[in-house]
């Protein structure tokens, strides 16, 4: 007996290395698969999917701007996915960030409030020999001193653009409120102050307004309030924005794309940077806020939540729903002239693909807009780099700036009579009719190739 045991023994000894490979195996297949998934390191690098209407200004572009039609190559690694070039932005922004030197200037609100921006002069002359100035508002709780913002303002200075940005209303760390209310989605008061401010100090100056993120929805409800919010503006340019609040916030609360988890994060953020301005939003004797919405405020879990308890009552919003329409861009938006680039990334974790159909549709009606989708880039991520390690530009930073290059040259080389805000019927004009005589027609650039 003991000797058959004996003999059994080797032959099972050698089986359990066998079976352990194999596990091991298995085991690395999944992790491989896993990595491959989360990665999607399957995914093809492509141009961007532009979708435009067939006018002079079109052609231009797609001449002046390789960029449109040049293939968007993030990182090998790790680049296809757009909640890493997400993460990787919010938490480091950039890589290398420089440091620009600017001029802090503050401007006195009717209502007691302190807007702030930082004014950074050119470092050399534009391409076009024209004054710009890029009057840029930044993402959500964000500042001039925010990374992504640096290393932006210090290549278009050195592009030649004057460039100013808008500190959002209570973002800065060590600067108190001087009024009962902060930055909300989409009050265009501080932005407003600030334009009038650089048209005041430079009459000579064109301007070129940038919006990311939330910023994106300011800017463009900024312009599309009134005509003459357009005076001097050659361009508006908006990343990585989601148009209707509503519909954006609806989506948060949906788990596809881990969103529900990026709302909490979010949430999280808005309530330290209110919390941090405790004191005066109590304390100022005109507030709507009192202690039992900061209790809300503690316990909410969501932007909507402290949308709801917080941020509609600083401007006396009697509902939620009422703030969100009131300070969306996408009933705005319609009402802009000027040429508009909207850019957004098909993998950004933040934006959900049913709201790409507000700028898609925009392009189709509207001559002046151009809706760029990449199917790469994230949220504000758009990181370039061959393998591991990212460039310290990011594709968003070039491809603006090349946009606003061509359009400050197209601008340049109009006709005069193009150039008077009061000149609409070109087909009257022998001069302008010789660059004006395409029929618009609407095109999707990727599907052509």
């Amino acid at each position: 007996m003991s000797t058959i045991e004996g003999g059994d023994m080797p032959a099972f000894s050698s089986e359990l290395p066998a079976m352990l490979d194999g596990m091991k195996l298995a085991a690395v297949a999944t992790v491989l698969y896993i990595i491959v998934r989360c990665l999607n390191l399957k995914s093809t690098t492509a141009p961007p999917e532009v979708v435009y209407q067939d006018t002079p200004l079109s052609h231009y572009l797609f001449k002046s701007c390789p960029m449109l039609t040049k293939e968007y190559i993030p990182p090998l690694l790790w680049g296809k996915s757009g909640h890493l070039q997400t993460a990787l932005y919010g938490k480091m922004g950039r890589v290398n960030t420089p440091t620009p030197y600017g001029v802090r200037k503050f401007l006195p609100m009717q209502d007691g409030a302190t807007a702030t921006f930082d004014l950074f002069e050119a470092l050399g002359d534009h391409s076009s020999g024209d004054d710009i100035t890029m009057v840029i508002c930044p993402g959500i709780g964000n500042h001039s001193e925010k990374n992504y913002i640096r290393t932006f303002v210090d290549y278009s200075q050195r592009q030649g653009y004057r460039c100013a940005v808008l500190n959002h209303l209570g973002a800065l760390p060590d600067l108190e409120l001087t009024s009962p209310r902060m930055f909300t989605y989409g009050c265009t008061w501080e932005f407003a102050a600030m334009v009038s401010f650089i048209k005041r100090t430079f009459p000579q100056t064109h301007l070129v307004v940038v919006g990311f993120s939330l910023g994106g929805n300011l800017v463009c409800k900024f312009l599309g309030e009134n005509q003459s919010n357009q005076e001097r503006v050659l361009c508006c340019i908006s990343v990585c924005q989601g148009y209707n609040a509503l519909r954006a916030q609806e989506t948060f609360f949906q788990w596809d794309q881990c969103r529900r988890l990026y709302n909490f994060v979010l949430a999280g953020n808005m309530k330290k940077l209110i919390l941090s301005h405790r004191s005066s939003l109590l304390s100022l004797s005109s507030s709507s806020i009192g202690d039992a919405d900061l209790s809300k405020l503690l316990a909410a879990t969501s932007l909507m939540q402290i949308d709801d308890s917080i941020m509609r009552k600083f401007h006396g919003y009697s509902s939620l729903k009422e703030y969100y329409e009131e300070e969306s861009c996408v009933h705005y938006i319609h009402n802009v002239t000027v040429p508009l680039l909207l850019v957004n990334s098909s993998d950004d974790p933040l934006i959900h693909q049913s709201l790409l159909a507000i700028p898609r549709t925009l392009a189709v009606k509207m001559p002046n807009v151009i809706f760029a989708l990449t199917q790469h880039g994230g949220h504000l991520g758009f990181f370039e780099g061959a393998v591991l390690f990212p460039q310290p530009l990011t594709w968003m930073d070039k491809f603006i700036v090349e946009y606003t290059n061509a359009i400050c040259h197209w601008e340049k080389n109009k006709p005069m009579c193009q150039r008077s805000s009061g000149h609409q019927d070109m087909n009257s004009c022998p001069q302008c009719t010789r660059v004006t005589h395409t029929v618009p027609t609407v095109h999707t650039r990727r599907e052509e190739q």
